[in-house]
């Protein structure tokens, strides 16, 4: 490192956080001469990643260190860690440090961040905080200390339900710590979130075992004498939490402090009050990122930081860039919920029109704000199903090429395909554009375009910080790289080069069994991702283990790449209970078992209905009471109908030659055999067959992905139909099959679908862009061009052998039932708040809305509803 020229212009950044890292980062990055940094940072770290603080309870030796190391190493920047600064002379244009040492400086960037503030109670200072990679190693050694000690799961307390707090409390209870999360309001998110949106993330996080106490602060902390728990945090309203240990989340306080003293102008709430140049009340000292108030706000958040950051390196260079204001785009980063919003969330714009969808089965809820006539898009929610957060977020405020609800994913409508304007923003972080990602991939006559997202990355820094934009940023590319005529790369993701059926074949022959071993053997874990992968990489691995093992899919750490259904072996609904589909082959179902789904589901107050599968459909129950219900349902003969997986959903089928006077086959042996070979079998996509006695296509076949219809000759085999965003009729592939040949048909296609299909892919999809669509699939598994009908044969065979339902593995195995509890110290407590409605004279559990009002839309003949103060019970709702 060089000592600064007597003519270069010095500037001295206070903080070493992300926001002094993209200084340094902007202005090293125009190439100037003539500048010098001295960036003091009071942690003993270069400045690493906070909006990634979470991975440090997965990856304990992760130093989320920022950007390229290199960047420390050029001598035009001196980097002093474990240097405090602690006065600040505005009028000489020096500062004084910790160790005394004093020195003077063109410019002043303050660049000091925040703390973490504690409650204002009695008791706080037992309280702990998340803020740092040493609070987060604090946190991990009491967590482990306290279980140790213990013997037992400790129970923690994080108050704070905004962004930070659930980061915290997914960390904790990553650790194994069972998690109650305070909040003050009666939604999580709430600065983020509208009504809709958080209190459909209260009910995700309450059904993946998440404790919730809202609508409250606590008023006090006691430490407890000898007994069970060591803390109680206590309420003025509510029950007092017995606890283990507590940790604060409650927003950030500016440090301010350094500016305050030094008689700088700050803002209403705090902070260092700067105008559109991020300029402070004195001349040559300037305000970045947290500390600083921008028209009477201080923004927590890394894309406003990095956006003054980028404004001030531009005035040092003598340019004219402004702040325009705060980008409070938000995604949570937490195992299993998938939320996001942007813009004006809560409609607060004039005349501004909400386009919700809410999904009653799935518990999904997404929405979009666009102004009076439904052409610009002003901001979104998304709970539950966040895909088409990072397409759309570029388009904010500007006009949507179609209508509106086309662009929810969970109505229906088609993934959001669209080429985004050159200065439409791609990566908010680095504030990287769509157009700099193509300039970088077509190159210019000096320098070559890039051909994979390595090289874009390097060339734009797209997705190096958070890395949330790396699927957009991959469309883009990917698109351009199309458009020069270049070859598209196949990789799955930027954690494995190979397409997903490349993987699967790999991992086939290496005889894997885990995520690690083939992320070590086959992947590259990147700088800016955890070495556990990412949300594209994880269900695709865990499918094809699933598909190719047949092993219980929670077992062996592969839980944690399952999704929310998955994890509790049951389709989370919209109020946060669970619904339970039996397996009923090809719709046969005998009295005495009709019999016991109706007993199991007066017994436990359950809304039944028959399902557009030939299926019946229990709704309403809790997790805890998920193991009761189906230890009946097992020991009645049921097995899991896997309608919470990707995998075989049913066989339909009509009554066949049996009864029906038309039918020329049994269709309905047919289907039941079907359903009982392929059943379990996960896929890169739900599946669902369909076998018709005859020519009248009573069981809709040529809807299915599979379709099966009698002639007088055999049974003609139909592949490709299925429903979704594009529905599909099913294709012709075989005709007049006897029994024999048409299952080793059905297992030679289902197979090589398993194998080379891409994630999440149906099997129209997979059809249409297979090279030769149908007439290669007619090849491969009619004529068996590739010599592998053998092995596809084989393979069905091996999963039929060792199928085993995963409810019965579930009730034989205490270990597996700890997954399906809702309270540590009472695993059977009901949901005291659970209140009932009659609808259609069956009952269900009452909406928030409902419960809030105590009126419903007539939604069929016979609904009662009760004021709020006087709630029906299951037992009066049945009466």
């Amino acid at each position: 490192m060089s000592a600064p020229t007597a003519s270069a212009r010095r500037i001295a950044v206070i903080g070493g956080g992300p926001a002094a890292h993209r200084l340094t980062e902007a202005l090293i990055a125009r190439d100037r001469r003539d500048v010098h940094l001295s960036v003091y940072s009071e942690e003993p770290l270069a400045p690493y990643d906070r909006v990634g603080l979470s991975k440090r309870f997965e990856e304990p030796g992760n130093d989320l260190l920022l950007g390229d190391p290199l960047l420390w190493e050029d001598p035009r920047v001196e980097l002093l860690t474990g240097t405090r600064v602690t006065d600040l002379d505005p009028q000489r244009k020096r500062i004084t440090t910790d160790a005394g040492h004093v020195a003077e400086y063109d410019d002043i960037v303050l660049a000091t961040g925040s703390r973490a503030p504690r409650p204002p109670i009695p008791g706080a200072e037992d309280i702990a905080v998340y803020r740092t990679l040493e609070d987060v190693d604090r946190l991990a050694a009491q967590t482990a200390d306290l279980t140790e000690h213990l013997g037992r799961p400790p129970h923690c307390v994080v108050v704070g339900g905004g962004l930070l707090g659930l980061e915290a409390a997914g960390g904790l209870a990553g650790l194994g710590a069972d998690v109650t999360i305070v909040h003050s309001q009666e939604y999580l998110m709430n600065a983020q979130l509208d009504e809709g949106g958080g209190r459909t993330l209260n009910r995700l996080l309450a059904q993946q075992g998440y404790q919730l106490q809202m609508g409250e602060r606590p008023h006090e902390l006691r430490r407890n004498g000898a007994g069970t728990y060591g803390f109680t945090l206590g309420f003025e309203r509510h029950a007092d939490l017995p606890c283990d240990l507590v940790v604060a989340a409650i927003g950030i306080s500016a440090r301010d402090e350094l500016a305050r003293a030094a008689g700088l102008e700050l803002g209403p709430s705090g902070g260092v009050a700067i105008d559109a140049t991020c300029a402070t009340s004195a001349p040559g000292v300037w305000a970045i990122g947290e500390v600083a108030s921008f028209e009477g706000t201080c923004m927590g958040l890394v894309a406003p930081a990095n956006a003054m950051a980028e404004v001030v390196a531009d005035r040092l260079c003598d340019g004219e860039a402004s702040f325009t204001g705060f980008d409070t785009a938000a995604k949570l980063k937490l195992a299993g919920m998938d939320v996001a919003s942007f813009g004006d969330t809560f409609g607060e714009t004039p005349g501004a029109l909400d386009v919700v969808y809410a999904d009653a089965i799935s518990g999904v809820y997404q929405k979009l704000v666009v102004t009076d006539d439904a052409r610009i898009l002003l901001g979104g929610v998304f709970v539950g199903d966040a895909a088409p957060y990072m397409a759309l977020r570029p388009l904010l405020g500007r006009e949507l090429p179609a209508e509106p609800a086309s662009f929810l994913s969970a109505s229906g409508g088609s993934e959001v395909e669209l080429d985004l304007p050159d200065d439409a923003q791609v990566c908010s972080c680095k504030d990287v554009s769509a157009g700099q990602i193509r300039h970088a991939v077509a190159g210019d006559e000096t320098t070559p375009g890039c051909t994979d997202m390595a090289g874009v990355k390097a060339c734009t820094a797209v997705g190096t910080q958070c890395g949330s934009c790396l699927p957009l940023a991959k469309k883009v590319m990917e698109k351009e790289m199309a458009s020069q005529g270049m070859e598209v790369s196949t990789a799955m993701c930027e954690h494995f080069s190979s397409s997903r059926a490349q993987l699967f074949e790999a991992v086939h022959a290496a005889g894997l069994r885990s995520f690690t071993e083939i992320l070590e053997r086959f992947g590259t874990p990147t700088e800016t991702s955890s070495h556990m992968g990412c949300d594209i990489c994880k269900p695709a691995v865990a499918s094809i283990l699933a598909a190719m093992h047949d092993e219980y899919i929670l077992d062996s750490g592969r839980g944690s790449l399952q999704d929310t259904n998955d994890r509790a072996l049951a389709n989370m609904q919209k109020n946060g209970t669970y619904s339970v589909m039996p397996r009923i082959p090809a719709g046969e179902i005998s009295p005495e078992k009709l019999a016991v789904i109706a007993q199991v589901a007066q017994d436990f107050g359950l809304y039944t209905k028959i399902s557009a599968a030939q299926r019946i459909d229990l709704f309403g129950a809790r997790l805890e009471q998920l193991p009761q219900i189906w230890k009946r349902l097992v020991d009645a003969g049921f097995e899991s109908g896997q309608a919470y997986g990707k995998a075989l959903r049913n066989v339909k089928s009509c009554v066949g030659s049996t009864w029906c006077r038309y039918g020329v086959q049994d269709s309905v042996a047919m289907g039941i055999f079907l359903e009982n070979r392929y059943k379990g079998l996960r896929s890169p996509h739900k599946m669902k067959f369909g076998v018709s006695g005859c020519a009248r296509e009573c069981a809709e076949a040529r809807a299915k992905d599979v379709g099966v219809i009698a002639t007088a000759d055999g049974w003609n085999m139909y592949v490709g139909g299925n429903g979704g965003a594009t529905p599909a009729h099913g294709q012709l592939l075989a005709k007049d099959l006897d029994d024999e040949t048409l299952v080793q048909f059905i297992d030679r296609y289902i197979m090589y679908y398993v194998r080379t299909a891409d994630r999440l892919q149906r099997t129209a999809r997979w059809i249409e862009e297979l090279p030769g669509g149908l007439d290669h699939v007619r090849e491969v598994v009619v004529e068996d061009s590739l010599g592998i009908a053998k092995d596809l044969e084989a393979a069905i065979a091996r999963h039929v052998d060792r199928y085993e339902d995963e409810w019965a593995a579930t009730l034989k195995d205490p270990g597996k039932l700890r997954r399906f509890r809702s309270f540590v110290n009472a695993p059977q407590a009901p949901d005291t708040d659970l209140q009932y409605v009659l609808e259609r004279g069956q009952v269900r559990p009452a909406t928030d809305q409902e419960r809030r009002e105590g009126s419903l839309v007539l939604l069929g003949p016979e609904i009662a509803v009760r004021p709020p103060d006087g709630a029906l019970t299951a037992e009066e709702a049945r009466q």
